[in-house]
C-alpha cells in the first residue's frame, strides 16, 4: 500500500483495513449515479494532478478528430472521519467488531460531492447541468400523464438531430422519477417503463439535482468521460487526543468534450 496513506502507523490490522476497504467501495457504490452511464479513464494514480480536456469534432463531417485541448486540474474529494481508542481497543481485547459506521458515512459523503460535482459542477468545472453549449428543451408539467415521456421523445429528437445518437441515459430529481410512476392512460404500462424503452442506458433518480430538472445524455467517451487519479480510498491522518482520525478521499474530474450531447430540461 502506498506510503502516503500511512496505514502501517495506524493501530489496525490488515484485517481491518480490509473491512473499511470492502465497506467504503460498496457504501459509495450504492449512491454513485454518475458512474452507471459515464464511462471511466484510469486510475491514473495519486500523482496525476492534471489531465487534458479534448473537445471532439468532425462528426458531421471530415475526419472525427480532437481539435482543441486545455490542461484542467483533477481537484480531489475528501471526508474526514474518527475512530475512539476504546472501541479499538474493546475489539482487539474483546473480540468485538469494530465500529466502521464513521468510515461508510464518510464513503457515502464523498459518493454525494462527487455526483453532485457531475451534475451540478464546482467552482471552476461545469457539469452536466450547467455546461455551455449543451442542448436544452423545456421541461413540461410531469403531473399530467404523458408529459414525460412526450419531454423524453422531445429530448431523444433534439440529440438525433444535433448528430449525436444514442444510447441514452437520463438523469431526473427525485420528484421527477416519482411522478413517472403512473399509468400511462390507455396502456395498463407505467409511463417509467416506457421512458426506459427509449433510455437503454439505464433511468436514474439523484439527489444531487433537484427541484424539476432531468437530464438526457447520449453516452459515450467520445462525448464525456470521469478520469480517475486516485480512487476512493482511506488514509491514516495520525492519533489525535488518543482517537485516530482517518480521510476517505479520491482525485476525479469530469471531462465534457460534446457538451451538444446533453440536453437539459428546465
Amino acid at each position: 500500500m502506498a506510503d502516503y496513506l500511512a496505514r502501517d502507523d495506524a493501530p489496525l490490522s490488515s484485517e481491518d483495513w480490509e473491512k473499511i476497504d470492502k465497506l467504503v467501495v460498496e457504501s459509495a457504490r450504492r449512491r454513485l449515479v454518475g458512474r452507471r452511464f459515464i464511462g471511466i479513464t484510469g486510475p491514473l494514480g495519486a500523482g496525476a494532478t492534471v489531465v487534458p480536456k479534448p473537445s471532439m469534432g468532425g462528426f458531421k463531417e471530415g475526419e472525427i478528430a480532437v481539435k482543441k485541448r486545455e490542461n484542467i486540474t483533477i481537484p480531489m474529494i475528501q471526508k474526514d472521519f474518527k475512530l475512539h481508542w476504546r472501541d479499538i481497543e474493546s475489539a482487539k481485547v474483546y473480540g468485538i467488531p469494530l465500529e466502521l459506521g464513521p468510515a461508510a458515512g464518510a464513503a457515502a459523503y464523498c459518493a454525494m460531492q462527487e455526483d453532485n460535482m457531475v451534475f451540478n459542477g464546482m467552482e471552476g468545472y461545469e457539469g452536466l447541468l450547467n455546461a455551455e453549449g449543451r442542448t436544452t428543451a423545456e421541461v413540461k408539467d410531469w403531473q399530467v400523464t404523458g408529459n414525460a415521456f412526450q419531454n423524453v421523445v422531445a429530448g431523444t429528437e433534439k440529440l438525433m438531430s444535433g448528430g449525436f445518437y444514442g444510447p441514452y441515459a437520463m438523469v431526473v430529481s427525485p420528484s421527477l422519477y416519482a411522478k413517472m410512476h403512473r399509468v400511462y392512460e390507455g396502456t395498463g404500462v407505467l409511463e417509467i417503463a416506457m421512458v426506459k424503452e427509449l433510455m437503454t442506458e439505464g433511468v436514474f433518480q439523484s439527489p444531487a439535482i433537484e427541484g424539476d430538472q432531468a437530464i438526457i445524455v447520449a453516452t459515450g467517451k467520445q462525448n464525456m468521460d470521469l478520469v480517475v487519479g486516485e480512487d476512493l480510498t482511506t488514509a491514516y491522518l495520525g492519533a489525535e487526543d488518543m482517537d485516530h482520525p482517518f480521510r476517505v478521499f479520491e482525485t476525479v474530474v469530469l471531462r465534457i468534450k460534446r457538451p451538444g450531447a446533453i440536453c437539459t430540461f428546465e
